[in-house]
């Protein structure tokens, strides 16, 4: 393999290769090592018209070179011209190094799949890159998300404030737009394990819960959510349990499930199926967490809330307000009429 010495300036970098994302401070790092010790690895360039060259891969090698303003740069000349043979090799190649992110991997792999240049399958590149199709379609996967889930998103499985790892994410791809990025930024901000990540994600899929609540439950935090979900899983439990046989509530879960037992108890007794007012107040109990008083600090913490958040704070709060006063109206107005049917009924006996 022969390697020579090209002048930089007469090579060109390739801004169609899979790699775009280049960390500062990493790159001052390698300036550094190539200014103490030399370039330890040539690049890689093809030829290209008018005596030029252009970039395989080493960009980062050649930006760091560049920049100390090296006159040459040792490079492997290949005389490819195949773009899907190039492009294969370009991915190969970053693969094998540090700070390939997620998504470039994503984009790339999307492009091979997709681009009517090259229109590729997941057992092709699978075969190609050493990779299981598995791991392909699920970094596609990621391509779901917004672009401000995506700006957060970084390698390796080490939950970060603010950051999101592919594990995090995985288990939300297949929820609504609405609640999937919603849940991967509750998600960044919790610093959410992976496991809870997976509980919420089921919350969310259980279609016995409707739309509209669901929505309700993305102004809860994570450990809110977390709450939610094994109030809503005890609730469950409870229904499944034959009539016969019944066990203890969970102290937890007895405020919430009291309600909904109750309905169930008395449907019991009279062999009549629930009503639809039973249902929805079961289903409301199910979600409702136990009341607990904001404490002065959290109130005291509202003064912390930075400038541009605090409209988005307040108009939060008004929304979950009128929300709860419109099912305090409802449910007021079932109570009270019920209280009437009672007595009309007791009165007539």
């Amino acid at each position: 393999m022969d390697i020579f010495e090209i002048r930089t300036d007469l090579i060109d970098e390739d801004t169609d290769q899979p790699r775009y994302q280049f960390d500062e401070e990493a790159l001052q790092e390698l300036m550094k090592s190539i200014d103490e010790i030399g370039l330890l690895s040539p690049i890689k360039v093809r030829t290209t018209p008018g005596g030029r060259y252009k970039i395989i891969y080493g960009n980062r090698r050649y930006k760091a070179s560049k920049m100390l303003g090296k006159a040459t740069i040792p490079c492997i000349v290949s005389n490819v011209t195949d773009e899907m043979e190039i492009y294969l090799e370009q991915i190969a190649e970053n693969l094998t190094r540090e700070g390939f992110s997620p998504i470039e991997e994503a984009e790339a792999f999307n492009k091979l799949l997709n681009d009517s240049k090259f229109r590729s399958s997941t057992k092709f590149l699978s075969a190609k890159l050493g990779k299981p199709e598995s791991y392909i379609k699920n970094k596609c996967e990621l391509l779901k998300f917004s672009n401000a889930v995506k700006r957060l998103i970084v390698g390796g499985t080490e939950i970060k404030k603010d950051r999101l790892t592919e594990d995090q994410l995985l288990p939300l791809k297949d929820l609504p737009m609405e609640h999937r990025d919603a849940l991967a930024l509750i998600a960044a901000r919790d610093e959410l394990p992976v496991s809870d990540v997976k509980k919420i994600a089921k919350l969310f899929k259980d279609k016995t819960i409707s739309d509209s609540n669901k929505d309700k439950l993305l102004f809860k935090s994570g450990s809110g959510l977390i709450e939610t979900w094994s109030t809503h899983e005890q609730n469950k439990a409870e229904r499944a349990k034959p009539a016969a046989e019944p066990k203890p509530v969970p102290p937890k879960a007895e405020k919430q499930a009291a309600p909904a037992l109750a309905a169930e108890q008395q449907a019991s007794r009279t062999g009549a199926a629930a009503t639809p007012i039973e249902l929805a107040l079961e289903q409301l109990a199910s979600l409702l967490p136990p009341h607990s008083a904001l404490t002065a600090e959290m109130l005291q913490s509202v003064a912390s809330i930075q400038a541009s958040r605090q409209v988005p704070f307040i108009q939060g709060v008004d929304a979950v307000i009128q929300q709860l006063e419109k099912h305090l109206a409802d449910w007021r107005s079932a109570r009270d009429f019920a209280s009437s049917r009672l007595q009309t009924v007791g009165s007539s006996d």
